[in-house]
């Protein structure tokens, strides 16, 4: 399955979808300049925790391109996800 990855300020995360998506999960996120990271936490009260497994693909913007991508699971029981190693990622405009 290829994955759109948006980003936006919105109330809910089904304020992403375009006519037609489905969503495989979603949370939170904020800019780590130091690392040269976008780093994802938390969940979508409205679709849970992303499901990174059933991701072959993941589409960026482009404007995102450089910038490491990293899920940290808000548990003491997983490592944090290094998107960006783990899944196959492309770049969109």
């Amino acid at each position: 399955m290829d994955g759109f990855f948006r980003l936006g300020m919105v109330n809910m995360h089904k304020d992403l979808l375009k006519q037609g998506d489905k969503c495989i999960g979603g949370g939170y996120y904020y800019f780590d300049y130091t690392s040269n990271c976008i780093i994802l936490d938390r969940e979508s009260f409205d679709f849970g925790q992303p499901k990174w497994h059933l991701l072959e693909v993941l589409k960026v913007p482009a404007e995102y391109r450089g910038l490491r991508l990293v899920y940290k699971y808000d548990d003491n029981f997983h490592d944090n996800f290094n998107v960006s190693e783990e899944l196959k990622i492309e770049y969109y405009d």
